[in-house]
């Protein structure tokens, strides 16, 4: 199945630069970056340890402030808004899926699930239906009173796709979802983000430093020095093509 994707575009960033200093060294770590991503994309960033990759992320999802440029998010300038009208705008638009999982241990996964429903406002009625309706989604519906010592690996990261995707975000934002995973279960994490993307149209931006999950996304980014040196649309890579892509 083709990735449904449209012209209208979601995601602007021109001109951005981060600079990060320690006391007299200064490191940039974007320099002069522009990208655009529309509704519906699925996006993998990929590049050498050090390229700019997951600052990328924080700098586009307004986690981290930029040194300059500008980042339009759903027709919001994340950077011209207060600190405290990003964090919501970011709450009510963006879901993110990390490494870590960074899950509630004494909460089960429905209640992990409907948390960033209920700081926002929704009522727990509401929010309880949603985050049961997502696990459901992820094929966990039998684990749903279960906390996340009680899961594999596999298990906790479909939890936290589906509190990423409980709140019907704009953006999916996803630093290296499958890196702490086997090569079985990580196939089966990309499995259902490609079906998520495919199916429903979910907007994916992707950091990985994995060639097998990069070689899967229909748009693929290869970054080095904190520029964007590559932007490819494909149907999948050749196994071990261009090694540059891994990084250590």
């Amino acid at each position: 199945m083709e990735t449904m994707t449209s012209d209208r575009v979601l995601l602007t960033a021109t001109g951005v630069r981060k600079i990060y200093r320690t006391g007299s060294v200064a490191v940039t770590a974007l320099l002069d970056l522009d990208l655009t991503v529309c509704h519906g994309e699925m996006v993998g960033v990929m590049g050498p340890s050090g390229s700019g990759k997951t600052t990328l992320l924080n700098c586009l999802s307004g986690l981290d402030d930029i040194d300059g440029g500008r980042v339009v998010v759903d027709g919001h300038d994340l950077f011209a808004m207060s600190d405290a009208a990003r964090t919501e705008h970011r709450a009510r638009t963006m879901g993110f899926v990390f490494q870590a999982f960074n899950l509630i241990p004494v909460f089960s996964a429905v209640e992990n699930v409907e948390l960033p429903l209920l700081l926002v406002g929704r009522r727990s009625r509401d929010a309880r239906r949603r985050a049961l309706e997502m696990l459901d989604r992820v094929g966990l519906s039998h684990r749903v009173g279960h906390r996340p010592n009680e899961m594999s690996g596999g298990e906790q990261q479909r939890v936290t796709i589906a509190r990423a995707l409980a709140g019907r975000p704009a953006i999916v934002w996803a630093d290296e979802p499958t890196g702490n995973l086997d090569s079985a279960m990580a196939g089966q994490i990309m499995d259902l983000l490609c079906e998520l993307n495919q199916d429903e149209g979910q907007t994916i931006i992707l950091v990985t430093h994995d060639f097998a999950i990069g070689s899967r996304v229909p748009r693929l980014i290869r970054m080095r020095d904190g520029r964007l040196v590559e932007d490819l649309h494909q149907r999948g890579l050749a196994a071990g093509a261009d090694t540059d892509l891994h990084s250590g």
